[in-house]
């Protein structure tokens, strides 16, 4: 796939573009079962403590085997939850709720679709929850991060060579932390029904601390980075700790049935937030788009008895987001790139991607299975074409898009190389035996050019900017940094798509809502070493001025390898992808990395604009 280059954008354009491109997305060639596998494998990278025999990343070692000891507690195991070394509770529950979510949505489609891939699943929930269990010691206390993020954030080591202190921190009566306590009783009673088919003794275990926990996180109520400031700068509780009981009750309720914690959400439901507050994310942080979906599907399964109008006002909220995602929500939409990402956040935005992906995929599954559709204030969507909605991220991510780079390390043949990930980094201990120290580790590895020796496969990024550009610099943390919250929840979406027949995004799907004007191939000119072939693949209105993508694909036909070629552009009013802006007015070159286009080959060139058609013709070329 050509590698698009940015060279211009169009504010005018960020806005309303790439829904219906992407609502129109064409089957996709992508290979999601590969996807959702090295998915899995990001969670190995991320662990902590000693590694099982089976362990797929060869690359990493045994480390961090005393964590907890000096503190008279075993909190060795768990995840390390970026490109750092500190274990924090709070994002690494999430995940675990997330990747829990996930089986149990797609478990069928993880053995069908994704190559019998539920095991390892179950496996990577199962790393998380264990160490969960070690962390609570008592029922009215949890130990919630090992080791610290400002000296940790000081070193560029390996985990199996850390130096920095592993001083663990603890939540207790007299230093409450509802939020994480809460996510923590989530993460294991989701966790607990996934696992109850399979090993009901070991769900029977993760019931009895999920309980304990939401016991505790309810009667002694307060914000964990309240009472853990060293939590605050890395990852603070700004949306309050009512979502997460709220969560936690639903989530107990989903694993036991019992109806206690259904009257639990609707009594709270009005004073915690979940009925009044109409969200545009959903992440570690912010739980209640999420808790409104899984309250949904209650409703819609039809297990609401009395509380059903309480769930209803839950079922309007969860639809506020999804018409947010699909811009159908009379203006109130979540932001878009103009190739067609959902926007919510400079700083890791594919984490935002990643969550909204998979509420949009279960609720549609959840409306499919009811026969219903979202109703959003622009218009009905149904199940279907949310789906394609949801694809199209996917696709998205893992290489459909201007740059035509995968944000999945290890997907595709374009990719990150620069991560922002200690490990990937620095050369394996098998291969360098010797301790690489703080200051060396900067030195020689974090400063370096060189391409990460270690690739760290399946780690979805944090993603391009606003106007889908992307810099694969180690120094760039803000969108060249993995998390394990950013890549749980859309594990089970590949799973969900790969068991998807190849034709189902277009089969008895609505027709997009555009036109898509017959494929143009015109002859090369007399003279001209480029055939163009111009298609136009979407078409959109915004305030009242009607806008086309343009693709256009120029194949060498002169029979020889092209080295440089230089071409003029008129009447171009919008943002270009695939060639760099040369220092003559309205013209362009080959980007920096295709150096040479060889006979018979191509590459492709994509612009957005309103009005005619912009002119393309050769001015000047070199062959070999």
């Amino acid at each position: 796939m050509a590698r698009l280059m940015t060279t211009g954008t169009s504010a005018a354009l960020l806005m309303g573009a790439a829904f219906l491109l992407l609502a129109a997305a064409d089957a996709s060639p992508y290979d999601y079962a590969g996807a959702f596998d090295k998915c899995l494998q990001f969670f190995e990278a991320q662990r902590s403590g000693k590694l099982p025999a089976d362990h797929r990343v060869k690359w990493r070692g045994d480390s961090a085997l005393t964590d907890g000891f000096s503190q008279g507690v075993d909190l060795v195991g768990g995840y390390y939850d970026s490109g750092d070394h500190v274990k924090f509770g709070f994002p690494m529950a999430y995940a675990v709720t997330m990747l829990s979510w996930g089986v149990l949505e797609f478990d069928k489609e993880m053995v069908a679709g994704a190559a019998n891939n539920l095991q390892r699943a179950l496996d990577a929930i199962r790393w998380g929850t264990n160490y969960f269990i070690k962390a609570h010691t008592e029922p009215n206390g949890l130990w919630v991060q090992v080791g610290d993020g400002d000296s940790d954030h000081l070193c560029w080591e390996r985990a199996e060579d850390m130096s920095t202190p592993r001083t663990a921190f603890q939540i207790d009566i007299n230093h409450p932390g509802s939020d994480v306590a809460g996510e923590t009783a989530a993460a294991l009673a989701a966790a607990a029904k996934a696992f109850r088919p399979y090993d009901s003794m070991y769900a029977d275990l993760l019931l009895l601390h999920a309980k304990q926990l939401f016991t505790f996180a309810d009667t002694f109520r307060g914000r964990y980075d309240d009472s853990l400031q060293g939590a605050k700068k890395f990852y603070p509780s700004e949306s309050g700790y009512q979502d997460e009981l709220l969560w936690a009750a639903a989530w107990l309720y989903e694993a036991t049935g019992d109806e206690g914690y259904l009257r639990y959400v609707s009594q709270n439901a009005e004073a915690f937030g979940g009925t009044g507050w109409s969200v545009l994310e959903f992440s570690w942080d912010n739980k209640y788009a999420g808790l409104q979906v899984l309250l949904s599907k209650v409703l819609l399964e039809g297990g609401a008895g009395a509380g059903a109008d309480t769930l209803r006002q839950f079922q309007a909220k969860a639809e506020f987001f999804l018409c947010a995602c699909l811009q159908k929500n009379n203006g109130h939409n979540i932001k878009l790139t103009p190739g067609g990402l959902l926007y919510v956040d400079d700083w890791n935005n594919m984490q935002y991607v990643s969550s909204s992906t998979f509420l949009l995929t279960v609720y549609a599954d959840y409306l499919a299975v009811s026969r219903g559709a979202l109703k959003c204030p622009d218009g009905e969507v149904k199940p279907a074409e949310m789906i394609r909605f949801a694809k199209a991220q996917v696709d998205y991510v893992l290489g459909k898009n201007p740059k035509g780079m995968s944000y999945m390390v290890g997907y595709g043949s374009y990719f990150p190389t620069h991560v922002h990930h200690r490990g990937a980094s620095i050369p394996s201990v098998s291969d360098v035996t010797s301790a690489v120290g703080c200051m060396d580790g900067f030195d020689k590895y974090y400063n370096s050019k060189g391409a990460d020796p270690n690739v760290l496969h399946g780690a979805i990024v944090g993603g391009p900017d606003a106007n889908d550009g992307f810099v694969d610099e180690r120094c760039n943390y803000q969108h060249a940094e993995p998390t394990i919250a950013g890549n749980a929840p859309i594990c089970g979406v590949f799973a969900r798509l790969a068991s998807e027949p190849a034709d189902a995004a277009s089969d008895n799907s609505p027709a997009p809502a555009y036109s898509r004007p017959p494929h143009d191939s015109s002859p090369s000119s007399k003279g001209s070493p480029l055939e163009l072939v111009h298609t136009v693949s979407n078409s959109w209105t915004t305030n009242g001025v009607e806008y086309y993508r343009h693709v256009v694909t120029a194949k060498n036909t002169c029979g020889q390898p092209i080295t440089y070629l230089k071409l003029h552009i008129k009447e171009l009013s919008g943002p270009i992808y695939g060639v760099s802006a040369a220092k003559e007015k309205d013209t362009y070159e080959l980007p920096p990395w295709l150096t040479r286009l060889g006979a018979g080959e191509q590459f492709t060139i994509v612009y957005i604009q309103g009005g005619p058609a912009a002119k393309i013709s050769v001015v000047n070329y070199k062959t070999v």
